[in-house]
């Protein structure tokens, strides 16, 4: 019975996040910038705690703690920013998948050919909803709405 309401949850979330777009991305940005800010946060104590032991890898933990620091504090106020990263990563993970899904092509093992055309294929997808994220944070809010309302469907007809 938990289940079902949590599906109908999701369902009902995912519906709404859909008809408002933004409603999906400003608090998956919020949040995702308090995690950052606390992963900063720790890096760099970490490193101002490591720069005895190690100069270089404390210094390595400071810098590291400042990026992850302003990613945060830019993820919570401006949610446009998060959309952005998160299309960035998205289109380098396609880039990354074209390099793979041409070096399967060509090479002249058996299944590797089509496992290359594969991974060419969803690279060029990967480069092409990278794009429409860079561009538009609406698109990834209707990405998160779509995520929520297949899993609130598929924990509705998953069997205990």
């Amino acid at each position: 019975m938990q289940k079902m309401g949590s599906a109908i949850v999701l369902i009902i979330l995912g519906l709404i996040v859909l008809a408002f777009p933004l409603l999906g991305v400003v608090p998956a940005a919020v949040l995702t910038g308090f995690l950052v800010l606390i992963l900063g946060l720790g890096l760099l104590f970490g490193g101002i705690m490591e720069m005895g032991e190690s100069a270089g890898l404390g210094i390595l933990e400071i810098i590291l703690g400042i990026i992850a620091l302003v990613l945060g504090i830019g993820f919570i106020f401006n949610p446009s920013l998060f959309s952005f990263v998160a299309g960035l990563i998205v289109y380098i993970v396609g880039l990354f998948l074209i390099i793979v899904g041409i070096v399967g092509i060509i090479t002249k093992a058996g299944n590797s050919r089509w496992n290359g055309v594969i991974a060419l294929i969803i690279g060029l997808l990967y480069v092409a909803v990278g794009t429409l994220f860079a561009s538009n944070p609406i698109y990834l809010g209707i990405l998160i709405g779509l995520w929520l309302l297949i899993m609130g469907i598929m924990m509705l007809f998953q069997s205990d």
